[in-house]
């Protein structure tokens, strides 16, 4: 891992994709909710998103496609 102080683009860069992601979970959150709970609740969440996508990357390579619960066999 590189050892160079970060600048502040790189910064600035990985602010820019992390914090609308965390104000879709801070969204959701119960008012009284701080912020520690809000990255714990957002790393189970980004953890689930992550699932979710590769069960559809596995699903494109399969031969039978599932639309609105049928399968599909073109």
């Amino acid at each position: 891992m590189d050892k160079k102080p970060l600048t502040t683009t790189e910064v600035k860069e990985a602010a820019d994709k992390f914090f609308p992601l965390f104000d879709v979970v801070r969204e959701r959150m119960p008012t009284e909710s701080s912020t520690e709970d809000t990255l714990k609740v957002m790393e189970t969440v980004c953890k689930l998103a992550h699932k979710n996508r590769a069960d559809k990357e596995a699903e494109a390579f399969g031969f039978l496609k599932v639309e609105d619960g049928f399968v599909k066999t073109d």
